[in-house]
């Protein structure tokens, strides 16, 4: 019998975004694992690219993209705040903000786990109904679906 070597480290990818869920998430790890030695934390906010043509000027552009990533830099710093609140090193949480072209976001979240290797993903569960979820899937049921080699946490 072969036997496959099991690659597993205590290294957690929090795919975040603005909402209450994602919160939530942040605040589960934090309160379920808070304190504990050897698990290193990065909270991911993808930024999808948007189209070429999206913005009329290179200047409405430029103008967006520096008030988003403001935005986006004081969440995650939140973030991080709650988790080093909860027990975790300082050391032990990063935060990290990508702009990938999207084509499914959770194909992006999927990748930034394979590029990181960590044998973890946390996210919040969309707040879609199960009836919106059938037609239009949710990024937590494809990450669930597509996930390979990695555990998934789906927080409600």
């Amino acid at each position: 019998m072969i036997e496959r070597k099991k690659i597993f480290n205590k290294n957690i990818l929090i795919a975040v975004d603005e909402s209450e869920n994602a919160r939530r998430a942040v605040f589960y790890v934090g309160q379920l694992l808070g304190g504990l030695e050897g698990f290193k934390i990065t909270i991911l906010h993808v930024v999808p690219e948007p189209e070429e043509d999206y913005f009329p000027t290179s200047v409405e552009k430029e103008k967006w993209f520096t008030q988003y990533e403001e935005k986006v830099d004081a969440m995650l710093k939140d973030y991080r705040q709650l988790l080093i609140k909860k027990g975790f090193a300082p050391e032990d949480v990063t935060i990290r903000s990508t702009v990938r072209y999207c084509p499914s976001m959770a194909k992006c979240i999927l990748s930034e786990r394979d590029e990181t290797g960590y044998s973890t993903i946390v996210l919040g569960r969309q707040g879609l109904s199960r009836s919106e979820e059938f037609p239009f899937g949710s990024i937590s049921s494809k990450i669930v679906k597509h996930a390979r080699k990695c555990t998934v946490w789906v927080v409600e």
